[in-house]
């Protein structure tokens, strides 16, 4: 499954710095703007304690094998993206093969790190990259528009009516300097449509508070300023019936480097230990990029191997089992599921079969997230 996160931001704010604890993957980081020019792309390890548990039971031969999420590093932005300024169009091309979107604002004094507009102002930055973003998708709206009013008018066509009435809506908030993200739309026929824009200010984003040491377990003044900034940004949830503010995370980069360096599993969680945090933010962060994409994990455990698998959320048995293969979903039979919890209480899949506690679930059976999955099929 290549759904990404895309990690955004003025220069100099910490994304390559961010990015390297992320993946060690060693993108350049340097103390001047435009220092990542192409993306970098890492293939993240998700963090999943569950993995864990279940192997010390199982005692897998083949090992634990976890799941990723990809994380990609974009180039900074400055003002004028929208119009070419800096390396605004690639910037934005790149943005706009992303899924949802880490925004990384700067949340800390440091006079040895030049900010690229002179002062620290996390609001007055994500404005900016706000601003352009949403200048770039009127840009589209208003072109599209155009279009859809011909084709509407031309011969009836409903679908292009539909859509303009949902370009209405967003010319309408963009044109206020609002992101689409916080249209609220009529239904799911609108909702639809709107996918099909491809709006930059329409994907799901988090923001990422990069606070100085002393601010990393409690935040600072520049971190509250962000959450008063960001409260009106709603968006409806993946169920598509609760409004959600967008998760504001607080982390030290400096420090997730410096963690990243440790050899062992001991020494990273006594230095977490020691400034008072119990987990580290690259974990809680690459947690929420997961949840960001809307992304859930069923598991397979046994004598061989444990593995954790990736599906989109509300996804159903056969879809899940393609994720393991395609003959899977194809000659789907049924599927049984044990729930993680029974299988740690009860000791496995033996003692949870006795139990009663092993279901059979056939085609319609929406597969929850942490089910343990076996898979039953004929081609």
């Amino acid at each position: 499954m290549s759904l990404q996160c895309g990690i955004v931001g003025l220069p100099n704010v910490g994304k390559s710095t961010l990015f390297n604890c992320l993946s060690n993957a060693k993108a350049q980081s340097a103390n001047f703007p435009f220092c990542t020019i192409e993306p970098n792309v890492g293939v993240i390890t998700v963090p999943d304690e569950r993995l864990i548990k279940l192997g010390e039971l199982c005692k897998p031969e083949r090992g634990v094998i976890p799941t990723t999420v990809e994380i990609v590093d974009i180039a900074g932005l400055v003002k004028g993206a929208s119009k070419g300024e800096g390396l605004g169009n690639k910037f934005l091309a790149n943005i706009r093969e992303t899924d949802a979107i880490i925004h990384v604002l700067r949340c800390f004094d440091d006079e040895n790190v030049v900010h690229v507009d002179g002062s620290v102002n996390p609001v007055r930055d994500k404005e900016i990259i706000d601003a352009e973003l949403q200048l770039k998708d009127l840009e589209t709206v208003e072109s599209r528009i155009q279009k859809c009013e011909k084709a509407a008018k031309a011969g009836g066509d409903k679908q292009a009516k539909l859509q303009l009435e949902v370009l209405v809506k967003y010319r309408e908030a963009l044109s206020q300097g609002k992101n689409a993200r916080t249209v609220e739309l009529d239904n799911k026929d609108q909702e639809a449509a709107a996918r099909d824009l491809f709006l930059l200010t329409n994907k799901p984003v988090m923001y990422v508070c990069n606070v100085d040491e002393a601010s990393a377990v409690k935040g600072n003044a520049y971190v509250e300023q962000v959450r008063e900034a960001v409260k009106d940004e709603r968006r409806v949830s993946a169920d598509g019936q609760t409004m959600q503010e967008p998760q504001v995370l607080v982390l030290a980069a400096k420090i997730e480097s410096e963690i990243a360096e440790l050899e062992s599993y001991e020494e990273r969680q006594l230095f977490l230990e020691e400034i008072g945090l119990q987990e580290s933010g690259v974990n809680r962060l690459i947690k929420a990029a997961y949840a960001l994409l809307n992304l859930r994990t069923f598991l397979t455990a046994g004598s061989d191997e444990v593995r954790a698998w990736t599906f989109k959320a509300g996804a159903k048995a056969p879809q899940c089992a393609g994720v393991i293969h395609t003959d899977f979903e194809r000659g789907f039979i049924r599927a049984e599921v044990i729930k993680y919890e029974d299988y740690i209480a009860l000791g496995g899949e033996a003692q949870c079969r006795a139990a009663g506690k092993l279901g059979i679930e056939g085609k319609d059976y929406v597969v929850q997230d942490g089910d343990i999955m076996h898979f039953l099929f004929n081609v």
